[in-house]
């Protein structure tokens, strides 16, 4: 496949979509939540009005008819309806099969024998809807750990799919925030308020800026958000890395750090399996048999979240994969 419109349309539906089929027409619908289109330092109303532009500059000349919106203060939803048999409309069930909500679909498997460049387009669909950027979300309060989320509410495989899609194409997650109880309400608190499901909510899918770059979005002012924290964070990882110059006592030490300059990649670009955890045995938790958890790993107790990917299918690819 080598449609760039389309594999960033398929990533829309896929992270955010809903698929309506009656008998004659079918309807796509991209329901997507502010914070996801609303960029650092800009009016959200104005915001949300920019990402709508650029969707529509994009998807609009693919599908052929206009794409409606309509807001609510916290969601804007997209919608276009066409012909079943309308090109798009075989080619979106061909990829969907018969599944019709984001809550449930998977990358499809044809996804992933797509080129870099069509599996980059299909991913900035999925982030142009679900991710946002922030200053704030920074890794334990540290300058240069500016990272993007990617948010998926219930779909659990989704996350896998996205963490072995961004695998293709050479970017690892740095940690995903599992909506589960082992991970979400570690030490029941939440339980023994009374609040058993408070820690069902969206997975976060956590990624430095300096590594989604390679992703991006078609989103502009995301973009743009997302290029000045991918370079705040190599500018602030070379002040450190000027500053352990300064202060090395040898010259082997000087050296060294000096070969770190530019090399934010050396802290950055590494997939969980590459880095070391100190796993700390966490309590059982009553809702761990929760129906909420998908029945593979249903009643099964995690101490991690990377034991968690593990079970899911995010690894390392090698022969036992």
């Amino acid at each position: 496949m080598d449609n760039a419109e389309l594999a960033y349309l398929l990533g829309m539906i896929a992270g955010k979509g809903t698929i309506i089929r009656g008998n004659d027409r079918t309807e796509i619908i991209i329901e997507i939540p502010h914070k996801n289109l609303i960029s650092e330092g800009m009016d959200a109303k104005l915001s949300v009005k920019a990402s709508l532009d650029d969707i529509r500059n994009i998807v609009e000349p693919l599908i052929g008819t206009r794409l409606l919106s309509t807001q609510t203060p916290h969601k804007t939803v997209l919608k276009f309806t066409k012909d079943n048999q309308d090109f798009l409309i075989r080619e979106i069930n061909r990829y969907f099969g018969r599944l019709n909500s984001c809550k449930d679909f998977r990358i499809p498997k044809e996804v992933f024998r797509f080129s870099a460049d069509m599996k980059r387009q299909f991913m900035i669909g999925i982030a142009d809807v679900t991710a946002h950027i922030r200053s704030s979300n920074s890794a334990y309060g540290i300058v240069y750990n500016h990272r993007a989320y990617i948010e998926i509410p219930v779909n659990w495989l989704m996350v896998i799919d996205i963490g072995n899609l961004l695998y293709d194409i050479d970017v690892p997650i740095h940690t995903i925030d599992w909506a589960h109880p082992n991970m979400r309400d570690t030490n029941l608190k939440y339980y023994n308020e009374g609040k058993p499901d408070a820690w069902f909510k969206e997975h976060q899918v956590k990624i430095y800026a300096d590594e989604f770059e390679k992703v991006g979005f078609n989103i502009v002012h995301k973009l743009r958000a997302l290029q000045e924290l991918a370079a705040k964070n190599r500018n602030e990882w070379d002040k450190e890395i000027r500053v352990r110059i300064a202060n090395a006592r040898t010259e082997e030490k000087r050296t060294q750090s000096a070969s770190m300059l530019g090399r934010i990649d050396l802290a950055h670009h590494k997939y969980y399996w590459q880095t070391k955890t100190t796993v700390k045995t966490k309590p059982a938790h009553p809702m761990e048999n929760s129906d909420k958890i998908p029945e593979m790993i249903r009643g099964r107790h995690f101490d991690s979240w990377k034991e968690m990917c593990i079970a899911l299918g995010y690894r390392e690819k090698d022969g036992n994969a």
